[in-house]
């Protein structure tokens, strides 16, 4: 049995989610009496969960409120967003022909995020992709986020025992570090979420398109002879 995995990053990696990330995130920022964020601005903020998000939003758009709880707003976004998960949200292009191709070759395709597992699932069934994975792990399947190693194992080991070599497929430092505290290599993507080029933070290899990944796994990922 084949026993090569590749495991992606969800946000900005497989999916454009910032649409609808983006009105989520100023649903409750209008709820709050606040300006809306900008689609340049959610690119930034995105990449450490919602929590995160909003967080980060508020301070941009006139600074936390003393003593801020961020759970009610949390609750008001996860809220919004399940029912408007994938409005405008769209695979990037190249995706689904690579991710075909993995899965006649017997590759296992896993993901590891940090959307919640619910949400994540929810959104790769709503646009057709939950069917080429075996796994889907959020920071909520073991209580730890990325850049922690133990998602991304999590991940790997739900698509079986035989499944030894991996590589991660990320847009941002979180994917890289989580990537190497796994002790895997791992391939960045350009059209992501990130403050920084993803390149700045040294993958093994970059692409600039689906188009070129599956050259790229195969070089991180040979098959035994």
């Amino acid at each position: 049995m084949p026993d090569r995995a590749v495991i992606f990053d969800l946000d900005g990696t497989l999916v454009d989610t910032a649409p609808d990330l983006m009105r989520a995130t100023n649903h409750v920022l209008e709820a709050r009496g606040r300006r809306p964020i900008t689609m340049d601005e959610v690119r930034v903020f995105v990449g450490h969960g919602a929590r995160s998000l909003l967080t980060r939003g508020l301070a941009a758009t006139g600074g936390l409120p003393d003593n801020y709880d961020v759970e009610p707003d949390y609750e008001r976004f996860v809220a919004y967003y399940s029912r408007n998960i994938a409005d405008d949200s769209v695979a990037f292009p190249g995706l689904v022909p690579l991710l075909e191709r993995l899965r006649r070759g017997g590759v296992g395709l896993g993901v590891c995020t940090n959307k919640l597992e619910g949400l994540s699932n929810q959104l790769l069934e709503a646009l057709d992709l939950a069917k080429f994975f075996g796994s889907v792990v959020g920071p909520d399947t073991l209580g730890v986020a990325k850049p922690d190693p133990r998602p991304f194992r999590e991940a790997l080991t739900r698509l079986g025992p035989t499944r030894s070599r991996a590589v991660m497929v990320g847009d941002s430092e979180t994917d890289i570090l989580t990537a190497r505290n796994a002790g895997v290599p791992v391939i960045g993507v350009p059209f992501g979420y990130t403050p920084r080029p993803v390149r700045e933070f040294g993958p093994d290899r970059m692409i600039n398109h689906f188009d070129e990944a599956y050259e790229a796994i195969v070089s991180l990922l040979p098959p035994r002879p």
